[in-house]
């Protein structure tokens, strides 16, 4: 089990973060980006889970520039709350969480004291593409069906650090020629498509595919023990 503690960014806004310890001394550095639900309960499950790993993993709540606090469940009116919360961090000026961001990373690299990954989920998933094209000190970066990563302005940017992302083919949130068109556009990613919803990753939505889940989480340990350690 993990607990909070708080981060600072550049520009001296602070941040609560879910830091999770492995036992013994870290492999590496995992940092954990929420959906649109904030730091619950399923995204520390996923930070615990890479501590079980070997991985010091950090979580941090990116919504609380806009409000702090935030842990929602997977009803249709906590997914109603959440895009709502998500929509208000869009809209934030200049680099918006960018620099939350990276301050997670940095501190993830001072505990560890070794190479960070980062991985993100629906609205985090966008946000680790963004970090790996935009952020400093990342040496691997997964994003989980990402929203967005699939439009142009997002295809034109170019990752600075190894990319492997996860789609599940029956997503009607990201069509499946935005995942080829990407897929053209970045030969150099590890693209990998499932015959699965939208959030198949997590055990709490109705969209969870066990055997999807599985197979992802499988190749992504592989490629983090290949770039991060």
């Amino acid at each position: 089990m993990g607990q909070f503690t708080n981060l600072q960014a550049a520009d001296g806004f602070t941040l609560s973060a879910y830091v999770a310890q492995p036992e013994g001394k870290p492999r590496g550095a995992i940092v954990v980006l929420q959906e649109i639900f904030g730091v619950n309960s399923h995204i520390r499950a996923v930070a615990d889970r890479f501590a079980a790993e070997g991985y010091l993993a950090v979580a941090p709540a990116t919504f609380e520039r806009v409000k702090p606090g935030v842990e929602l469940g997977y009803t249709e009116d906590d997914m109603k709350a959440g895009f709502e919360i998500k929509t208000a961090v869009d809209a934030l000026p200049g680099a918006g969480v960018l620099p939350d961001l990276q301050a997670a990373i940095d501190h993830a690299a001072e505990l560890a004291g070794g190479k960070v990954g980062i991985i993100g989920f629906c609205w985090g998933g966008l946000l680790t593409w963004k970090a790996a094209c935009l952020l400093k000190g990342l040496s691997a970066a997964v994003p989980y069906y990402g929203g967005g990563i699939t439009a142009e302005s997002e295809i034109a940017r170019q990752p600075q650090c190894p990319v492997m992302t996860h789609f599940g083919d029956q997503d009607h949130w990201i069509p499946m020629e935005g995942i080829e068109a990407f897929k053209t556009a970045h030969p150099e990613v590890e693209v990998h498509v499932y015959s699965a919803h939208h959030g198949f990753n997590c055990d709490q939505r109705g969209s969870y595919d066990e055997a999807a889940a599985k197979l992802a989480r499988k190749r992504t340990l592989a490629f983090l023990a290949d770039h991060v350690g």
